[in-house]
């Protein structure tokens, strides 16, 4: 059955395995403290807390049942006993399954006033429905007020399964996150948002609920609790972390020995902190220069934009020491393609830097090889000037100015002017030219610890 649009619909159960025996029925003892089989159990604390507050109660042969799952109506009794100030906002909904005899009339009723549940197409609410994870920290997230100060996809990353939250429950929980709601057994970095949630599980919920509502200190295993408080939570990366990145414009770079150049290049993968959260999400990108470091050239990144936001960081890539010759008969293929600096470009045409609208910048030298192929038995020196001369003039008739990249048909046509006036240069000495490999060349190491937010 298809669900409601309303994140606070899909939260609306409770916790059972009879509808006969419901765990939330109220027979608070000193016995019921200690059920026989929560004993050493890592919800012990907070099943115990619960039900000396008369909030939770177990089964009467003594038992807790803390991995069974959870139903509808219970978790509308259990909210209605810890909350049970919660103001009402809405009017009471009449559900068609919910008859005023009902044993959970009145909690659902409530619940569904305060925000923590609402029902399904048809005024359904499915009473004895199990309910998974996520649902439930959307109705704690629903009925509390909470929201999320800080980008989701940010507090989603502490989640090495974050990419199985469903889109409704992706605000809620990471308002629930936040919170520090979530409680994650047996490993805190797996959420399991879709699956059932047991009995242990929700307690352990309105357990973090109660204490950062100031009811109680937490009584939850700090190792299973997730993160710190996400809102006031600075993101430390430490010095060493790899920061993976690419680069599409072109399969190739070529740069002069002596060359520095602007380039902006994409984190390829997500970068996490030291708490195993999301600091630099996939697709980010990264500005920076190649300069010349003792003969070769490497990648300097000083600026990372997150979400908009430009932040400092020192990242480094290895330093690039292939070198190519002008006489070599492989740079026809490498230039085919490749993003070419302005002064790799000045030693292949044999003309100054000037000759582009400004040192620093890349173009798309596409058509270079296909026009050095096309003067078959010419001297390879004077092809490839003759070729990146046209490059430089399409670069300039275009008006290329910082990283902007022309288009191969006016390069191309570039080119052949070029073929025009090569004869006109003096062909000079034959020069070295660095490539770079984007795939595997421009991966940035961090240099220095480094605090984003």
């Amino acid at each position: 059955m298809k669900l409601k649009s309303s994140p606070a619909l899909l939260v609306a159960f409770s916790m059972v395995t009879s509808s006969l025996a419901p765990f939330v029925a109220i027979a608070p003892s000193v016995a019921q403290s200690s059920f026989s089989d929560v004993q050493g159990s890592w919800a012990q604390a907070c099943i115990v807390e619960l039900t000396q507050r008369n909030i939770i109660s177990g089964y009467p042969d003594g038992t807790f049942r803390p991995n069974n799952p959870v139903t509808r109506a219970e978790y509308a009794s259990l909210v209605g006993k810890a909350f049970p100030n919660a103001p009402r906002n809405r009017g009471a909904a009449q559900f068609v399954d919910v008859p005023s005899n009902y044993w959970a009339y009145n909690a659902i009723t409530n619940a569904s006033q305060t925000g923590f549940l609402s029902g399904y197409p048809g005024n359904v609410f499915n009473p004895t429905q199990s309910i998974p994870r996520a649902q439930v920290l959307v109705s704690l997230a629903s009925g509390l007020n909470f929201a999320p100060s800080q980008p989701v996809a940010n507090t989603l990353g502490l989640y090495a399964d974050a990419s199985a939250i469903p889109g409704y429950a992706q605000t809620g929980i990471a308002a629930a996150t936040e919170k520090r709601l979530v409680v994650n057994y047996p490993d805190v970095n797996f959420l399991n948002p879709n699956q059932l949630a047991s009995r242990a599980e929700v307690s352990t919920f309105l357990c973090q609920s109660l204490a950062g509502a100031g009811q109680f200190a937490s009584v939850v295993p700090s190792q299973y609790v997730v993160g710190a408080a996400v809102a006031t939570q600075r993101s430390q990366i430490v010095a060493g972390t790899l920061i993976p990145v690419s680069y599409t414009a072109a399969p190739q770079i070529v740069v002069a020995p002596n060359e520095t150049v602007d380039l902006t290049v994409t984190v390829a993968s997500d970068v996490r902190n030291s708490a195993g959260a999301i600091a630099i999400p996939q697709g980010s990108q990264v500005i920076g220069q190649l300069v010349p470091v003792n003969g070769g050239s490497q990648f300097v990144a000083r600026t990372v934009v997150i979400g908009g936001q430009q932040y400092s960081i020192n990242a480094s890539s290895g330093i690039v020491l292939t070198k190519k010759s002008l006489r070599d008969t492989s740079l026809i293929k490498t230039l085919g393609g490749a993003a070419l600096g302005a002064g790799a470009s000045a030693i292949i045409g044999g003309v100054t830097g000037d000759r582009l609208q400004g040192s620093g910048n890349l173009i798309l030298a596409s058509s270079i090889g296909a026009a050095v192929g096309a003067n078959q038995g010419r001297n390879l020196g004077s092809a490839i000037r003759d070729a990146a001369i046209g490059a430089a003039i399409g670069a300039g008739a275009a008006g290329v100015i910082g990283d902007r990249i022309i288009t191969p048909k006016k390069v191309f046509t570039g080119a052949a002017a070029g073929a025009a006036i090569g004869g006109s240069i003096d062909r000079g000495t034959v020069g070295e030219v660095i490539v770079i490999n984007p795939m595997s060349d421009l991966n940035l190491t961090l240099n220095t610890a480094t605090t984003l937010p």
